[in-house]
């Protein structure tokens, strides 16, 4: 049975200026004037940004801010993936309420924002997590709905017009995820060259521009009782772009009952339990909820995976520098490896 979603104990070197914030927050926010301060715990995950929980006397708040370490150019923007809320909210009532931004260094190190926490249920990869098999196809369904949702936004009445750099966002996609492999490779994981040719070659005209998630997946849904869809967290990586690249990014993290053992050790939400649709079905899904006709998914499968081998490679690259120690990470150059098997695989390339 799902459970609600619980923030554990702060790693020791995820740990910040508990009393820092707090003197900033109450600055920042009605209410917070001679409160204690806070109780404070971390999330799981955290790969990316890291999430904490402040515990307040009958109030909780969200603090996010950036990991310690090597960090791409453009990532870990903490100014715009809070402006991309604020201004998404009155569109799409899925997004957190933000409440307070510090782009100050000097109080914890790093810039963070701050949001009412959302509570509820998030679908993690856990086995334990046991749903319905009619439950657990509605809900890829709605995950679907809400993406479709999210497509029909129009950003530029949402204040939100300049997010991206317009056509060619399919191209950008596969010459700018080609560089960020490049600058993160460390000697133990392959080149991908024959991949990225490949996705350099194949690559398809844009079929729109929308605003895009880029980072959608059901462990980043919070669900109320009745697993219906009450927010949608991690908007680090929105921006304007081709709406079936959000497709594709989507469901390399859909892990199928029959996918291989490998794969299977990507997991990070139940796409697997008896009853939730396939990638097939989801593409089909998509397509039918927006009306675009999509001859070959394969494109949009190939990149998906190499996106996330780069994205993989990108937490690695801090590990291998000794930039985090979090021992979750030590084997990801094993799995960047299998994604460039996979990636040839679903592209016919080859051994």
């Amino acid at each position: 049975m799902a459970e609600l979603d619980q923030a554990g104990p702060v790693r020791a070197e995820d740990a910040f200026d508990v009393g820092a914030v707090h003197r900033w927050l109450a600055s920042q926010v009605s209410g917070l004037v001679g409160v204690a301060l806070p109780e404070v715990g971390q999330f799981p995950g955290g790969a990316s940004n890291l999430t904490y929980l402040l515990r307040y006397p009958g109030r909780e708040l969200v603090l996010r801010r950036p990991p310690v370490g090597h960090k791409a150019a453009s990532a870990h923007d903490m100014g715009r993936e809070f402006r991309v809320q604020r201004q998404l909210k009155a569109w799409f009532p899925y997004v957190p309420t933000v409440l307070a931004l510090c782009e100050d260094v000097a109080v914890i190190g790093s810039p963070f924002y701050v949001m009412e926490r959302i509570e509820g249920v998030i679908l993690r990869g856990s086995d334990d997590v046991s749903l319905a098999p009619d439950v657990a196809r509605a809900v890829g369904l709605r995950a679907i709905d809400c993406l479709v949702a999210l497509h029909r936004v129009d950003a530029v009445r949402a204040g939100l017009g300049d997010l991206g750099r317009g056509p060619g966002y399919v191209a950008r996609q596969v010459a700018g995820w080609t560089s960020r492999y490049a600058a993160a490779r460390t000697p133990n994981v392959p080149s991908f060259s024959a991949v990225t040719e490949w996705l350099d070659r194949s690559q398809p005209c844009d079929v729109g521009t929308c605003l895009i998630h880029n980072d959608f997946r059901l462990d980043n849904l919070v669900l109320d009782a009745g697993f219906r869809i009450v927010g949608v967290l991690d908007w680090e990586m929105a921006t304007l772009g081709d709406p079936l690249m959000d497709v594709g990014g989507a469901l390399a993290y859909w892990i199928e009952a029959g996918d291989d053992a490998v794969l299977r050790l990507f997991k990070r939400q139940p796409s697997d339990a008896p009853g939730m649709p396939t990638r097939a079905e989801l593409a089909s899904y998509y397509c039918l909820q927006t009306g675009l006709v999509v001859d070959d998914w394969v494109f949009y499968e190939v990149f998906g995976l190499f996106r996330l081998a780069v994205i993989m490679q990108q937490i690695y690259y801090r590990y291998h520098r000794g930039q985090t120690t979090n021992p979750a990470f030590k084997d990801f150059c094993f799995l960047v490896t299998y994604l460039e098997e996979r990636c040839r695989k679903v592209a016919a390339l080859g051994p």
